[in-house]
Formats: C-alpha cells, sequence, structure tokens
C-alpha cells in the first residue's frame, strides 16, 4: 500500500433538530467524505473496483448510545425513533452537565457535557467493547448557546489515540442545525476511547461539548478490504439516490449506518424487485434499492457526487446497482462506471438481485462526477441505486498494551489522578497524560512519570513494575501512602524520586540490582531500611535521611 496523503480537514454532516420517525432527523447536507463498503480481496492504489456479493449471514453485537449530560435517575433514558439513548454517567469522569432549552429538539440534543478544565490535555470517554472489534463511532453535536457566547468552540476530536477531525459546527449553528461526525475504526483493547481536545483554534473563554455518542459493533465482512490495524475510515458521503424522503437508518440499516437522500435532475425510477442485504457484503439496508436514478434510452448518466468539494486524498468508494425491470436477452443493462474521467469498472451488467462495485483506495480531489455510460450496442440507459465514499485515515500509532494496561491500573490506585488521565496515555503525543512522557515509533512506550507536587494521594500499584521502558519516576511532594513496590524488572531505570510523602515498609532491596539507576531520593517518608551499597554506588545520589527542609525536585529534562 502506497504512502497516504496528509489528512485532509475531515467535513461532517449537519441535520435540522426536529423528530422524524425512525431517527428522528429531517434533512441532511455533506461538506465532503463519507464511507463505504469492502469485499475481502487487496488492490493497490487507484486500482479497478471489483464486484462484490457473496452470501453471509451476519448477527448484530450489541452497540451504545450515549446521551451526553443527561441526568443519570431511573427512567431517564429518551427514546428517538426506535432508539434508546441512555445517560452517559460513568463513560466519563470528567466535565459538567448542560440543559439546551429549546422547543421541539430532539431529545438527545435537549442535554450536552461539557469540559472547563483549560489544564486538562483531553477529556475522554472509555466505552466497553470486542478486542479488535471493528465500531462505527459517531459524534453529535449542538450548541444552542449553552455558554451563553455567540459562536460554539472549535475543537479537535480523537479517536483510539489518532486525531480524527476538527469540530467547527460555527455555520451549522447559524443555521439552527446539528452537526454529526462518523468513523469506523477496530477496538485496540477492551475499551475504545473517543476523546475531545482544545487546540489552538479553541478560544480562551469556550468548552469543548458534545451532545451523544454512538458506537454500533459492524460485522467483520463490512468494509473488510480496509487494514484497520493501520487505517480507519471517515465519512464522507452515503447517499441514497433519486430519493428525497427521510433518512434511511435503522431498523432498515441493522448498523444503524445513515442514508441520506440525494436527488438531482436525473429521472427516478421505481424498483418493485427485493434485494437481500446479506447477499451483500457490506449489507446495504433493503431500502436504498427501492429508487434509482437513470438517463434516457441508450444515453450517459452524469451524477455530481458528493455535493461539495473535496480534498485530495485516497477514499474507499461503493456504488450500488439493481435492475428496475426483468431484461430480455436482446436488452440487457450493461454499462461502464468512470469516476473523474478514470474507468472505475467495465462492463456492468446489472439484474435485479443487484450488485456493488467498489474501490478500497480511489484518488480524489476537488469535485466528484460519476459517468454511467451504456456499453456498446445496449439500448437503455444506466442505473445507480446507493453510493459510499470514505476518506482513509492513517493511524497514528500504538501504544504497548502492557504499558496501558499497567498505567490503567496505576490510575485505579491513586485518589485523584489527573483529569486528563483517560484514552490512551501516550497519543496523540500533544495530548498525552498529564506528567507522562512516551519514546516515538512504531510502537510507543511510557518512558518517564513526573508528578512532582500535585497533591497526589493513594498509593502506588504493583503493576509500575510492568512499565519496562521506565527511565524516570518523579512523584515527590505528593500525599502517597503504603508500600513501596518491587521495581526490579525497571532495568532501564535511572531516577526514582518519591520524597516528601507518607510512604511506608522496607524498602524494596531489587533497587539495588537496577544497573542504570543513579538518583534515588526517598527522604521524609516512613520507610526502613536501607539501599545495599556496591562500588559502584559511589557514582550514586542517594538520599534517605529525613530533613524538614528538603523539597522534592523537578526535574528539567526527563
Amino acid at each position: 500500500m502506497p504512502n497516504l496523503p496528509t489528512l485532509a480537514p475531515i467535513p461532517h454532516f449537519h441535520q435540522e433538530n426536529k423528530i422524524l420517525p425512525n431517527v428522528g432527523i429531517l434533512s441532511f447536507w455533506v461538506r465532503v467524505p463519507s464511507r463505504t463498503t469492502c469485499p475481502s480481496a487487496s488492490y493497490s492504489y487507484g486500482s479497478s473496483p471489483s464486484l462484490s456479493s457473496p452470501t453471509l449471514k451476519v448477527t448484530l453485537e450489541a452497540g451504545y448510545l450515549l446521551n451526553c449530560g443527561a441526568w443519570p435517575s431511573p427512567g431517564n433514558d429518551v427514546t428517538v425513533g426506535s432508539l434508546k439513548y441512555i445517560t452517559d454517567e460513568g463513560f466519563i469522569s470528567v466535565g459538567n452537565t448542560s440543559t439546551i432549552k429549546q422547543d421541539g429538539l430532539v431529545p438527545i440534543l435537549t442535554t450536552l457535557r461539557y469540559f472547563p478544565n483549560k489544564s486538562a490535555r483531553k477529556y475522554c470517554y472509555a466505552i466497553p467493547v470486542i478486542k479488535g472489534g471493528k465500531y462505527l463511532v459517531r459524534t453529535t453535536y449542538y450548541y444552542g448557546g449553552f455558554d451563553g457566547g455567540k459562536e460554539p468552540p472549535v475543537f479537535d476530536q480523537i479517536v483510539e489515540g489518532t486525531k480524527w477531525s476538527v469540530v467547527n459546527t460555527t455555520e451549522d449553528h447559524a443555521n439552527g442545525m446539528s452537526s454529526y461526525y462518523e468513523i469506523v475504526v477496530k477496538a485496540q483493547g477492551k475499551a475504545l476511547s473517543v476523546c475531545l481536545a482544545r487546540n489552538n483554534m479553541t478560544a480562551s473563554g469556550s468548552s469543548p461539548f458534545i451532545s451523544a455518542l454512538e458506537l454500533e459493533y459492524m460485522d467483520d465482512s463490512v468494509y473488510n478490504a480496509t487494514d484497520f490495524n493501520k487505517y480507519a475510515l471517515t465519512t464522507v458521503a452515503r447517499s441514497s439516490f433519486g430519493d428525497d424522503g427521510d433518512i434511511i437508518g435503522f431498523p432498515d440499516d441493522k448498523f444503524n449506518r445513515l442514508w441520506q437522500p440525494y436527488k438531482d435532475q436525473n429521472p427516478v425510477v421505481p424498483c418493485k424487485y427485493n434485494v437481500t442485504p446479506s447477499d451483500f457484503w457490506n449489507i446495504p439496508p433493503a431500502k436504498i434499492f427501492q429508487n434509482s436514478v437513470t438517463s434516457g434510452r441508450g444515453k450517459p448518466l452524469q451524477i455530481k457526487w458528493p455535493a461539495g468539494s473535496l480534498p485530495s486524498a485516497s477514499y474507499y468508494i461503493a456504488l450500488y446497482f439493481q435492475d428496475n425491470r426483468n431484461p430480455s436477452p436482446h436488452s440487457w443493462r450493461v454499462f461502464n462506471v468512470s469516476v473523474n474521467d478514470k474507468n472505475f469498472y467495465a462492463n456492468i451488467n446489472v439484474s435485479t438481485r443487484g450488485l456493488t462495485v467498489y474501490a478500497p483506495q480511489w484518488p480524489l480531489s476537488g469535485q466528484t462526477q460519476i459517468v454511467l455510460t451504456p456499453g456498446q450496442g445496449i439500448p437503455v440507459g444506466p442505473v445507480i441505486s446507493a453510493g459510499e465514499i470514505m476518506q482513509i485515515l492513517p493511524l497514528g500509532g500504538v501504544t504497548v498494551n502492557r504499558d496501558v494496561a499497567a498505567m490503567i491500573e496505576l490510575r485505579r490506585y491513586f485518589d485523584n489522578p489527573p483529569p486528563d488521565w483517560s484514552g490512551d496515555p501516550c497519543l496523540p503525543g500533544e495530548n498525552s497524560w498529564t506528567g507522562v512522557t512516551c519514546s516515538h515509533g512504531k510502537n510507543y512506550r511510557v518512558t518517564a512519570l513526573n508528578l512532582t507536587g500535585i497533591g497526589l494521594s493513594g498509593s502506588l500499584a504493583p503493576n509500575i513494575a510492568n512499565l519496562t521502558a521506565l527511565r524516570h519516576i518523579w512523584l515527590g511532594g505528593n500525599k502517597l501512602s503504603g508500600n513501596i513496590p518491587e521495581m526490579g524488572s525497571l532495568k532501564d531505570l535511572q531516577s526514582l524520586h518519591l520524597e516528601n510523602n507518607q510512604l511506608e515498609g522496607l524498602i524494596p532491596q531489587s533497587l539495588q540490582k537496577l544497573p542504570k539507576l543513579r538518583e534515588i531520593f526517598l527522604q521524609n517518608n516512613k520507610v526502613k531500611g536501607d539501599v545495599p551499597h556496591t562500588p559502584q554506588d559511589k557514582k550514586k545520589n542517594i538520599q534517605l535521611k529525613n530533613d524538614p527542609d528538603s523539597g522534592s525536585q523537578s526535574p528539567a529534562r526527563m
């Protein structure tokens, strides 16, 4: 797979906020990129797409629909169409809540959670998931002037340690709209993190916020031409052509994907033949095949879609077709498909059973035009039912699972950990946990902890010994109690500062065996014992005795 372009700004959808059946949404428009579907083949950048129609059975695992900022009380769940949303309490430990008092709003837009703490590097939800599972993540934002301001804040959103997009709902707010963003991503562990973070566009007096968060488990077959160990897919457009009705969502789409109506000047033809969604890898809803757009007899069909201009990047594209009549041997519906004047697929023979053509990676830039041209001697025009476009997002890296688990356990042992100790400890780099330094490379490792003098209480987790890349531990000047855990596995440890706490018990003898340890500051605790001396200890700075006048030191660099 070739190198992909630098991630362009991720577009989003907006929506009116009144209640409608099923999904509670009226009209949508696209700013640019959307999503798609993939079979099990592998293709090179810009290669021709492939047909997909294997038979497949699927079952839907549980997801989560969170009504952010809702009061956690019995019976306080809200229903939108046939979907029940629960409070976000228990999935996040930071932030304040607010209520939007406007008549006629979809229930999930009447509350939100916002994050005024400017010292936190990020604010993260942790959602229980199946490790290695593939999930559709949807974030919804409705500002509603909750903070008394005139414009909504601009901020980043992060998923599984990768910066996903900038959230900018200013234009939607001016038009009385809410906004949503979507991504399909693989869960790295047993909890999937979705975070918000300030950036240089976040006004000093404003706070990131969120109205709703949705996770839907997706079957292995869906979008399976994408290597989700390396990439995620961000939604650009998902459209039902020739449709001017409501959004198609759950229960028609079992994964709660939202198919927006897209109608242009092309003629619309209905189809009376049913398709079987499980015959397609992507399992599209049968409802998207009820209408198609076509052209005159033997004439090309042109569609400018999506409506906006796309940033130069690599995209996943899937197009869906179904013939609306039983063809005779003299009137097969055969045509060629091109995208921006490049051959996408040749000699498609569409039947009433329907089919999909797709490209796992396809370069797009600017306005996109799809042209369907009848094959030579074909008297009937082409048809198309629906389409999906998704931008390919390279993942930012992975923190070693052992380090992540150890940091989560360390957080659990602290009574008052920093508010941003959630999500990935190392990623993105500018949003790593407070006091945490990490190495860079294919696999990120925690190399230093510096939480000097921040008022930490609680104790030190034994799992700190699992952070085997640690070089520096600086936890002096806090209120930590309990024993100093064994650290014999920390072979790279160079400095250990635990002075001016309330630690007790025996000093671990394993400290003497650490070959690179040069600083040991344990003074002003209740610990007992000594660090065994060796001839090499003359080069070590060891301070064990209590000194009321000594203070905790902070390293200039780790």
